[in-house]
């Protein structure tokens, strides 16, 4: 079940302020709330990405112009480390936050690679 296979909040005619389903409707008002908001931070990750790769295409074709190698082990492990603090900082996963910038900087040295190789 998803939250439009709930009421809308208008209640079932039953006076007790719940769903056809029998769920509060105090509570399916506040998952939508809650789902409207997730939706907003995963639009704007979204966002923030995408600037992320056009900032890395530019050292891409920076790299490729000047004979630079496509990864940096130094600039990389500098980066994951400052991360890690940052997620400690903000209360989540460090592991988490290194899986997700390994990922980022695996797809960054494809495209350097890539753009190494004359191919875009």
């Amino acid at each position: 079940m998803n939250i439009s296979d709930l009421d809308n909040g208008t209640g079932n005619g039953n006076g007790h302020g719940r769903t056809a389903d029998g769920i509060d409707e105090s509570v399916t008002a506040e998952l939508a709330r809650l789902r409207d908001s997730i939706d907003n931070i995963d639009a704007a990750v979204v966002h923030m990405l995408a600037e992320r790769f056009k900032c890395t295409q530019q050292v891409g074709h920076l790299k490729a112009r000047h004979q630079l190698p496509p990864a940096d082990p130094g600039r990389e492990a500098s980066q994951i480390a400052r991360l890690r603090q940052l997620a400690e900082n903000a209360k989540l996963d460090p592991a988490f936050a290194e899986k997700l910038l390994n990922f980022i900087i695996a797809e960054v040295i494809r495209h350097h690679e890539t753009i190494a190789a004359g191919e875009e």
